[in-house]
């Protein structure tokens, strides 16, 4: 076996949750990140929605997107070359069913609008009338520009002296006399620590390693561009309460459209499915005064989430130096600087940054330990 890369930490993938947590400890720890693909956020990272919504996802979650926004807000000086964020704001309607649905959504989204269906369709005035039983708004609700995010994760880490390799595919992991060796297609490297940051596959690096699974379960997401109505451009993010559509204003006179599917799937690099896309122009052309000519672009990403639907950030229970950051669902990009540094802090052994604990942050809300472990637990 050739002799191994020595470094303090190795983390094992670099879409956002990789990169920016090893931003956040390149500069105390000597770090590598290995990257399967041959550049980095090729999968999830790449492919999100690029929204930020306070009011999404269970309640851990939402505390780290609240401890994430003053970042989002105000990066340091030098992280980013544009703002990270623009003004949305997300419409949340309600069509004709769906009206005990919304009312759960407004009990427990603070800082939500209650609009009329006629002051909904105001906003945007593509949508049917007669489809709009009730709605809400969210004001705050803001764009992120997800490669300016990571870009700039990636940048500070590397100036920190981090190390990044591509086209590092594991293909083995093995934990000796305190010592992790991970074996990759370009090299093995060798560390007393190493991050599990590999999104939808990250159960199966746990696997590789030994380790017992969390849970994990990728779900693939279906997205596609039409051409956008005129002044669509200054529209809300717009979803149903059922979760069965949204839409959202794309640069270059765009609508993006999905059919919010969430397809239990193997780790892959997942394509659209004809039927998805079909429900999304059949959904959106109910639920607006639309008429869909021709699909411009269409893709899908994995949207990876544990049995609870929060994140596992924290040491594992049972194997010495295997560290969880996973799960990131539909929020990673939103929770990432929070998570980012809930991580950094656990790793370096020290208390939670004020920010954190001011919103209610806790270790063990994302411990990896709250899951029953099993070979194939979830499944």
């Amino acid at each position: 076996m050739a002799d191994p890369s020595f470094h303090e930490l190795i983390v094992i993938g670099a879409g956002m949750a990789g990169a920016s947590l090893a931003a956040e400890v390149s500069g105390e720890l000597d770090t590598v990140v290995l990257e399967g693909e041959s550049r980095p956020g090729y999968h999830s990272t790449g492919r999100s929605a690029a929204i930020f919504i306070q009011n999404y996802g269970p309640a851990a979650v939402r505390v780290l997107s609240a401890a994430s926004r003053g970042f989002l807000t105000s990066p340091p000086p030098g992280f980013a070359e544009f703002p990270l964020i623009r003004a949305r704001g997300a419409l949340m309607v309600a069509h004709p069913g769906q009206e005990a649905a919304l009312e759960a959504l407004a009990r427990e989204s603070p800082g939500m609008e209650r609009l009329s269906a006629q002051e909904a369709v105001a906003r945007v005035p593509s949508l049917r009338r007669n489809q709009v039983a009730d709605a809400l708004f969210e004001p705050d609700a803001v764009d992120i520009d997800v490669d300016g995010l990571h870009q700039g994760y990636l940048r500070s880490f590397k100036s920190k002296g981090g190390r990044l390799v591509g086209n590092a595919r594991v293909t083995g992991i093995e934990a000796s006399a305190g010592e992790w060796r991970v074996t990759t297609t370009a090299g093995t490297f060798a560390a007393p620590r190493v991050v599990n940051a590999a999104g939808a596959w990250a159960d199966e690096i746990a696997q590789r390693a030994g380790v017992p699974r969390i849970g994990l379960t990728p779900k693939r997401r279906t997205a596609l561009l039409i051409s956008a109505p005129e002044a669509a451009e200054n529209w809300p993010l717009v979803a149903d309460a059922g979760s069965t559509w949204y839409c959202r204003p794309e640069a270059g006179g765009k609508l993006l459209v999905s059919p919010a599917d969430e397809t239990p799937v193997a780790p892959s690099d997942v394509r659209p499915e004809e039927i998805d896309i079909a429900r999304a122009v059949e959904r959106l052309e109910t639920a607006m005064d639309l008429s869909v000519r021709r699909i411009e672009h269409s893709w899908a990403g994995l949207r990876t989430f544990t049995p609870d639907g929060a994140l596992a950030i924290g040491p594992d229970p049972e194997a010495q130096g295997f560290f969880w950051v996973a799960g990131q669902g539909g929020y990673g990009i939103q929770t990432a600087p929070a998570a980012a540094r809930l991580g950094a802090s656990l790793l370096l052994d020290r208390s939670l940054p004020a920010e954190l604990l001011e919103h209610g942050v806790t270790a063990i809300a994302n411990a990896p330990d709250r899951f029953s472990r099993g070979s194939d637990p979830g499944r």
